[in-house]
């Protein structure tokens, strides 16, 4: 059965890194505060198109998008 989870909890560990890595390399000026990071995370966990931590709405992986304070949630609520 697909996991609806983060790549971290999925166990795509090396995937996970990567992307934890994107995330930590992002500008300041640009990344999301660590709080807005989590709540948005915890928003993208708790939605139906979430699987093994890929957005099934626009594709992405929802660790990256979530980190950019400029993007928003891809789905017709706009959930964040």
């Amino acid at each position: 059965m697909p996991c609806r989870c983060l790549l971290a909890e999925a166990g795509e560990k090396e995937l996970a890194q990567s992307i934890a890595e994107y995330v930590n390399t992002l500008d300041e000026d640009i990344r999301a505060d660590e709080e807005l990071y989590r709540e948005r995370l915890r928003i993208c966990g708790g939605c139906g198109r979430l699987l093994n931590g890929t957005c099934l709405k626009c594709g992405c992986y929802v660790e990256m998008r979530a980190a950019v304070i400029t993007n928003r949630c891809p789905s017709e609520e706009k959930l964040w």
